[in-house]
């Protein structure tokens, strides 16, 4: 059996591989979170390769640590997780009505033999056209608060996305299909049992 270590203390991250019925601990990296790149995917890359690198010094033994970072992006503007209410207004109002690109950088490290897996998935996502008052109610809800882009798709956020184009789990937060695909390298199935 493989031993995981998600690099992360996400909530949503932790569901979604509880789903899967994977055996893993969590160690969140203390990094200090800043965008270096580019572009918005070598940005996301980069930070999950940091929080995955941090943890892989703090573990002994062999461990596949996963390390991930979400942004939104829309208008070449950056949007992490607001501040505020005021800054969690100001993004839903940027994204009312239009398209924007979500992110999510994965790195996998396997502490064995210092391989590394760095990749990134982008969906579209589609915004309903909001009130300020919708925007306020949701707000209300405290589900923006730590959300990158001020919203969950998972919870009541999905009562304002009108679609997308894309990965949904990567919205949340971390793309599982595009985990599963990097790990099949390395020979590791997340679709067998016992992994």
């Amino acid at each position: 059996m493989t031993d995981f270590i998600l690099a992360s203390s996400s909530l949503r991250r932790k569901e979604l591989l509880e789903q899967l019925g994977l055996n893993f601990s969590i160690i969140p990296s203390d990094i200090d979170e800043v965008l270096k790149g580019n572009t918005p995917g070598e940005m996301v890359k980069n930070l999950a390769l940091e929080k995955a690198a941090c943890v892989s010094k703090k573990v002994v033994g062999n461990k596949i640590i996963i390390g991930a970072d979400t942004i939104v992006c829309i208008d070449d503007i950056i949007m992490g997780k607001p501040v505020d209410n005021d800054d969690a207004y100001r993004m839903l109002r940027r994204l009312s009505g239009k398209i924007h690109r979500v992110y999510t950088g994965l790195a996998i490290i396997n502490t064995s033999n210092g391989e590394l897996l760095n990749d990134y998935e982008c969906t579209e996502v589609l915004m309903n056209e909001l009130t300020d008052e919708e925007i306020m109610e949701y707000i209300k809800t405290g589900e923006p608060m730590d959300k990158a882009g001020a919203y969950a798709i998972q919870g009541k956020g999905s009562l304002i996305v009108n679609s997308i184009k894309g990965c949904y789990y990567n919205v949340v937060g971390l793309p599982i299909s595009k985990l599963r695909q990097m790990l099949l390298k390395w020979g590791i199935d997340l679709l067998k049992t016992g992994v």
